[in-house]
């Protein structure tokens, strides 16, 4: 594995990643080599034309780190009606959805591989998404490595300036004390407003995983956090 970097070339922030050198299957390099080219998003310091993006106006949700990216193209596929960007920096999970989308003819999802900070920053337009999915992101568990949890307070109030108001961030964890992290953190942040006492109900538009199924079975538990962005008609 290789070691952890705190900061990417262009500084500013901690990573929440480690870049490892994960084998590719025949058919992810095969769906790299032409799926990219079609679906892919290549890393730009300057705002995205969704519009332009997907040929059309509708609303559009962001997804961070969407692993091998099941859950990302069950999702869009149930939701067409919907535009979906998915960002993830491995390779092994970008070449099976694209895979995936070239197998279910999905035409509402687009692929950034590139850090999922830069890509807010940079590209994404302020209050211009309807909803943001972070769904088992990597725990961090041991003390000294919590600071490079994803949903720290600075990504965290990112995240709520690109959502338009009423949009949502949908949080998930198999995690319990990174659960907890979440609730206080999206709570403290002026722009959004929790949607449920606590913890929220699993959502009907995230699927359970085999692996989550697996795991309540087993007695793990699993927590959604589920947020709004203030300032929409209630």
């Amino acid at each position: 594995m290789n070691p952890p970097q705190d900061a990417p070339p262009h500084g500013g922030h901690i990573r929440s990643f480690v870049l490892r050198q994960g084998r590719l299957s025949p058919a992810q390099s095969r769906a790299l080599e032409t799926g990219l080219p079609r679906w892919g998003i290549a890393y730009a310091p300057q705002p995205l034309d969704l519009d332009a993006v997907f040929g059309r106006a509708a609303p559009r949700v962001l997804e961070i780190g969407f692993g091998m990216g099941e859950t990302t193209a069950a999702i869009a596929e149930a939701r067409p009606d919907t535009d979906f960007l998915g960002i993830e920096v491995h390779s092994p999970g970008v070449g099976a959805l694209l895979k995936l989308i070239d197998e279910r003819g999905l035409t509402n999802l687009r692929v950034i591989q590139h850090d999922a900070v830069e890509v807010l920053r940079d590209m994404i337009p302020p209050a211009s998404l309807a909803g943001v999915h972070v769904y088992f992101p990597d725990p961090w568990p041991k003390k000294r490595h919590h600071k490079r949890r994803l949903l720290a307070p600075p990504m965290v109030a990112l995240l709520a300036s690109r959502l338009a108001p009423g949009g949502y961030l949908h949080c998930a964890t198999d995690w319990q004390d990174y659960a907890e992290q979440m609730l206080e953190v999206l709570a403290a942040e002026p722009l959004l407003r929790n949607t449920a006492e606590g913890f929220a109900p699993r959502p009907a538009w995230r699927p359970q995983t085999k692996f989550e199924t697996r795991g309540l079975r087993l007695g793990h538990g699993v927590w959604d956090v589920l947020f709004r962005r203030t300032g929409a008609r209630e």
